[in-house]
């Protein structure tokens, strides 16, 4: 009987924090799912963009990415955010996928544009710039590194004839 009570209450303590995970989560589904306005955003490649990333303005975040789909006639990704209603964008702001670092996640980094004028709910993007895939840059500064090794090098030095002076 003695052990039992342990075990009971380690149970007990994992049903909790279980719980409390779970209130966690729901309650981010729901803020990514929020108050807000729609934008759209049509790339040629997202890179490892995913439905939740940031969207960011000036490395302040300001909405998140709700849809991801691929668009049939012109085979581009087509991106949905959810801005904050407190932001108003100017209607030539553009969007561009970044990366967080080597190890980070993709996020849509905006750029206020000039106008007047301001974005209206489901308009999209005028001006965007698809992902950079760093896997893809650092193999070609490493193949193009390697490739001139060669041509830079001195040649070896001939060997001395015998009996020539050093």
């Amino acid at each position: 009987m003695t052990r039992k009570l342990p075990e009971l209450l380690t149970g007990l303590a994992v049903i909790i924090i279980a719980g409390l995970f779970l209130i966690y989560a729901l309650t981010q589904a729901q803020a990514l799912g929020g108050s807000g306005y729609p934008l759209v955003a049509q790339f040629s490649d997202i890179g490892g963009l995913t439905v939740g990333a940031d969207v960011k303005l000036g490395g302040v975040t300001i909405g998140h990415v709700t849809n991801e789909h691929l668009d049939p006639q012109t085979y581009a990704a087509i991106v949905t955010m959810q801005i904050d209603n407190n932001v108003k964008l100017p209607n030539d702001t553009s969007a561009s996928i970044s990366s967080d670092g080597l190890l980070g996640g993709n996020y849509v980094g905006l750029s206020p544009g000039g106008s007047d004028t301001m974005f209206k709910p489901g308009q999209s993007f005028g001006v965007t710039q698809s992902a950079v895939n760093i896997e893809d840059l650092l193999g070609k500064f490493i193949f193009s590194m390697g490739g001139d090794s060669g041509k830079s090098a001195a040649a070896p030095a001939a060997p001395a004839a015998p009996g020539a002076p050093k």
